[in-house]
């Protein structure tokens, strides 16, 4: 594979895996999917299976499990001398 096909693999790979990481946020909180507060059961099932998703609906998503969201920016360069900073902190309920 070319190293342009392996980078957009990989980008469907973590889209897919955030995907899956939703559902499996909300089972380790014991919360059904018609237990969401915010959505209907069909809507959390369509936001579990979607490769890409905006950042308002998952803070309603993760407000309804009782989490916040933090974003975090990072240097791709591994002999970077810059740190993370935090861009977004929510600290929500």
């Amino acid at each position: 594979m070319s190293p342009e096909s392996v980078k957009r693999a990989e980008i469907k790979a973590e889209r897919d895996i955030m995907a899956i990481r939703l559902a499996e946020l909300r089972e380790e909180r014991n919360v059904k999917q018609s237990e969401m507060t915010n959505f209907t059961q069909s809507s959390v099932s369509k936001i579990e299976k979607r490769k890409d998703i905006k950042i308002s609906t998952l803070i309603d998503y993760l407000d309804s499990l009782g989490m916040g969201l933090k974003i975090i920016t990072y240097p791709k360069l591994a002999d970077s001398s810059k740190q993370e900073k935090v861009l977004l902190k929510l600290l929500l309920k």
